[in-house]
């Protein structure tokens, strides 16, 4: 089959690979009609290339038709449309059955330290082959798929996926009282879903911030109120007008849906790509003992909230040496909430707003829709934010 494959920093490649099969009795293997390019892909072009190994298949947000199900999986028969979560878990351990389906104790990555396994996304994550590709094995198939209807349009379900769970969790975990107010940092797909739920479960006023003509435009016309951070000197000033339009106080909430690469933090830019061009066995260590992200976001967000608020992060952070304004959190009272969305844990709550109303607007959500063949060139585009790119669908 054909997929994409990391080769390097900023080469992704479409090779030849083995067709996926069947290895334990709760697989299934599907054929995907639909597949998302993520934010998060972007870190491993980026800057997470230390966890790489050339051949590694990327992708973590698809959709498609069950081929074949092992002798464990009696909820799906070939033939069935499914949604598949990015992250792989069981559904009866102790971890999922408190809805954290990303601690899943079954697929956690125990020899790494970290939490369930993920598709397409580092040795961190257990090197799982990923979802842009023509097949997909799928484990712990008698849990995770989310089976569909026919008839609406693969749009209508994708984004279950990834982008619906993420950006919902990360506005229930703002906890935005109703008829509140919430600042969305960064505008790219999760942010501008999150400004859509937002708006969709109460919240009265939803700012959004951004630097890219393309997202700012796409969310005013969703009625959120924008800020463009190139007309602000400084961080200062555009904190200064966002408490002007909440009585002084700033937002009761903000969701940093930016992470690791945000604008405005040179030195731990350097650092980052210092550790891209080393040796795998020097950038390795180095980055799980003094990675650094870049927090010029985070640090507007905590400064942003109003005292008392709420910080809920769904941009992915993966330093481990971050330097953080305790004094200012501390004094603050500001509690924060963060870590890859439960998929599952939110998918019920999500289903009733894919209809043919479309309160969301997923089925126009993507921006662009390419064969799996232009997987290079969607992800130089993405990467480069050119061509109005906002969300990338690809085809097989």
């Amino acid at each position: 089959m054909k997929a994409v494959t990391w080769q390097g920093k900023r080469d992704v490649r479409v090779d030849e690979v083995p067709d996926p099969k069947i290895q334990e009795p709760t697989d299934a293997v599907i054929r995907i009609t639909s597949t998302g390019l993520c934010g998060s892909d972007l870190h491993l072009y980026e800057v997470l290339t230390p966890f790489m190994t050339p051949g590694d298949i990327l992708g973590h947000e698809p959709m498609g038709i069950v081929e074949e199900v092992g002798a464990g999986v009696t909820n799906l028969k070939p033939g069935d449309r499914v949604a598949v979560p990015f992250q792989i878990s069981c559904g009866h351990c102790f971890m999922c059955s408190a809805g954290l389906t990303t601690q899943c104790e079954t697929t956690q990555v125990t020899s790494e330290g970290m939490g369930a396994a993920l598709f397409g996304y580092t040795r961190l994550y257990g090197a799982v082959p990923g979802a842009q590709a023509e097949y997909l094995r799928v484990p712990q198939a008698q849990f995770g798929p989310i089976k569909l209807p026919e008839g609406p349009p693969d749009d209508r379900f994708l984004y279950l996926s990834d982008v619906l769970p993420t950006a919902w969790q990360a506005v229930a975990y703002a906890d935005v009282p109703r008829g509140g107010s919430v600042a969305v940092l960064g505008l790219g797909p999760i942010g501008d879903m999150a400004c859509r739920i937002a708006k969709a479960r109460g919240a009265e006023r939803v700012f959004g911030v951004d630097l890219v003509p393309e997202r700012l435009a796409r969310a005013r016309r969703r009625g959120v109120e924008t800020y463009d951070l190139r007309g602000f000197d400084n961080e200062k000033e555009l904190i200064a007008a966002i408490r002007d339009e909440t009585q002084g106080r700033g937002p009761d909430a903000v969701i940093d849906a930016v992470g690791t690469e945000a604008h405005g933090s040179a030195a731990a830019r350097l650092i980052q790509q210092a550790a891209t061009v080393l040796p795998h066995a020097l950038s390795g260590p180095l980055a799980e003992r003094f990675s650094v992200d870049r927090l010029a976001a985070l640090h507007t967000a905590i400064e942003l909230v109003r005292r008392g608020g709420t910080l809920s992060l769904s941009g992915v952070y993966g330093g481990t040496a971050d330097p953080m304004p305790m004094l200012t959190l501390f004094d603050k009272q500001i509690q924060m909430r963060m870590g890859q969305a439960n998929v599952r844990r939110w998918t019920d709550e999500i289903m009733p707003y894919l209809t043919d109303e479309d309160p969301l607007g997923v089925d126009d959500f993507a921006t662009h829709r390419l064969p799996l063949s232009d997987a290079p060139h969607a992800y130089e585009m993405f990467q480069r934010k050119q061509e109005g790119a906002v969300k990338v669908v690809m085809r097989p």
